[in-house]
């Protein structure tokens, strides 16, 4: 089994790394600059979170002059979405066969 949904339910659990990340998807490319005036923590902090971010493919860094953007790669989250649909389908299929059961109890 692949550590790649491990590594990004490990990297997006932090609350504060998944609202920089949630604010890339949302608002595009933005500078550290701009992250850590949004965020409400040190610029040291935010460059640490985005760090692990990138480690984790779900952001890259394009660097400019003296100062770093950053986007979102919304493909790195495909382990997660195909991991997603398989719980989704298990389950699905342990509440039919609970509704067939009460059903069967009801008669």
């Amino acid at each position: 089994m692949s550590d790649t949904p491990d590594l990004l339910f490990r990297t997006l659990a932090d609350p504060t790394r998944r609202a920089i990340f949630e604010r890339l998807c949302r608002d595009g490319e933005q500078t550290v600059g701009a992250l850590t005036a949004w965020a409400g923590v040190s610029q040291p902090a935010v460059s640490k979170h985005l760090g692990v971010l990138r480690l984790a493919g779900l952001v890259r860094d394009r660097h400019e002059g003296r100062q770093t953007h950053y986007s979102a790669q919304l493909r790195a989250l495909t382990p997660l979405i195909d991991w997603t649909q398989q719980m989704a389908g298990f389950w699905e299929s342990r509440f039919d066969d609970l509704e067939d059961l009460l059903k069967r109890m009801d008669q």
